[in-house]
């Protein structure tokens, strides 16, 4: 099946490459066009189909139910992979809000856990906690953006320049909040939103959300019906986000070390793929469904034609 690995449109403005999304700078705006790339451990570890018009569906669609809490960088979506976005500052650092105790990555909190970590976000967890069971509260555990992610406690982000403390406030308060929203709608479509992570910009001179939200690729989401059950008998629960491929490749291989990794399952792609649909059908309460008579980026370039500058 036909995936989206990277673009090189011209006449759309300065291109630069991020994880996930090709960028296009123009004076007033950002194209930003989501790719099938599948990022983790800082590194691609696979090509999903459809998974980058899932993810720019989903953000926006989240985008327009949480923009009472805080503005976000939403103008326009030209098409299922591509949204037109303001132009906004970026703040340095991820802000990641947790409401259990989970992930397999360096920086997340089940990893730091295990060896010894009890203080995150402001709170101190008893010992004897086990995986994948949820926390007192929500709590923010920030991550710096540059390179390769590290953790920092709530009271460095100030002092090591990355915010105001009006803007940190600001910040953290909308995350809090953006988590609550983002939770109770999930349940009532029958799933758990884990944790995610927020990224704010200054547009105009006020904090903005940007990049995206919610996505099974920025936030960890289970299924709710089974995650009893599943946790009872020792398994991991049910996933609809990457963190099942990101088990796999850390089962069978070191994922941050090996210069070749191995290719992912073709079956597994597929199946992530089918979950990515079926949890953003859900979520949004739309039917996936994309225009395939062309080529995907033939596709793309027609209907943003109307940006090229």
């Amino acid at each position: 099946m036909e995936t989206i690995n990277e673009t090189h449109f011209e006449g759309f403005g300065k291109r630069t490459q991020g994880k996930v999304r090709d960028i296009y700078e123009q004076s007033e705006q950002l194209l930003l066009v989501t790719t099938d790339r599948h990022s983790s451990f800082d590194r691609i570890i696979a090509h999903i189909p459809h998974k980058g018009a899932v993810l720019n569906l989903m953000s926006a669609f989240w985008f327009e139910l949480t923009k009472d809490i805080i503005d976000n960088q939403l103008i326009e979506v030209p098409d299922p992979n591509v949204i037109v976005a303001k132009r906004a500052k970026p703040f340095m650092v991820e802000v990641v809000v947790r409401g259990y105790l989970t992930g397999v990555t360096d920086t997340s909190i089940w990893t730091n856990y295990q060896k010894g970590k009890r203080d995150f976000g402001g709170i101190t967890l008893p010992d004897q906690m086990t995986k994948n069971m949820p926390l007192p509260r929500a709590i923010i555990t920030p991550t710096t953006k540059a390179g390769h992610d590290e953790n920092l406690e709530l009271s460095e982000v100030v002092p090591r320049g990355l915010a105001t403390e009006g803007e940190w406030e600001e910040m953290q308060k909308s995350a809090l909040a953006l988590f609550e929203r983002g939770q109770e709608h999930a349940s009532s479509k029958g799933f758990i939103l884990v944790d995610t992570k927020y990224e704010f910009g200054l547009h105009d001179g006020k904090v903005i959300l940007i990049d995206e939200i919610h996505t099974p690729d920025n936030s960890r989401y289970w299924l709710k019906s089974s995650f009893e059950e599943r946790i009872s008998k020792g398994e991991e629960p049910m996933a609809f986000d990457k963190e099942f491929l990101r088990i796999w490749f850390k089962e069978n291989c070191d994922p941050y070390k090996d210069e070749v990794l191995p290719e992912a399952p073709p079956e597994m792609v597929a199946e992530l793929s089918r979950r990515y649909i079926e949890i953003y059908e859900t979520i949004s309460g739309t039917k996936f469904a994309i225009d395939e008579r062309l080529p995907l980026l033939e596709r793309i370039e027609k209907n943003i034609s109307k940006y090229r500058v």
